[in-house]
């Protein structure tokens, strides 16, 4: 994947600017995928980070560790997550409330979405030896 879009940077780049072209929104837009691909990987180790430190908690609960929840508790607070304490019962039942309308919403996206038959486009990158037509 970043061959590839180096590939095409490299070939846009060579081509002399021309304001209002295409290339320039082709531009735009490696750069707009670049960015997305950097908060993936942020939100890749968020993702990892909690979920080494939910498995801790469950392993340390398991092992009767005197305060299990020390993993989860810090790796939330590193991330300003920490549920307030309230006296009452109020701001529990709102993180758990938040918690189901979050499952609810993600069980959808662990499904294999149908495959799409493919339709002939036109000229592509393909292969070891890639060639964009200019």
């Amino acid at each position: 994947m970043r061959s590839e879009f180096d590939d095409i940077r490299a070939h846009i780049t060579a081509e002399p600017p021309r304001p209002g072209d295409l290339l320039e929104l082709v531009h735009s837009l490696l750069d707009d995928l670049e960015q997305l691909r950097s908060r993936e990987s942020i939100l890749r180790s968020h993702y990892l980070a909690l979920l080494v430190a939910a498995r801790a908690t469950v392993a340390a609960d398991a092992g009767g560790h005197p305060a299990p929840l020390t993993f989860l508790r810090h790796e939330l607070a590193e991330h300003g997550q920490l549920p307030d304490q309230l006296p009452d019962d109020e701001q529990a039942q709102r993180v758990l409330s938040d918690a189901a309308a979050a499952q609810a919403m993600l069980s959808p996206l662990d499904e294999t979405p149908p495959r799409r038959p493919r339709t002939a486009r036109g000229p592509h990158c393909s292969g070891m030896s890639r060639r964009l037509r200019g």
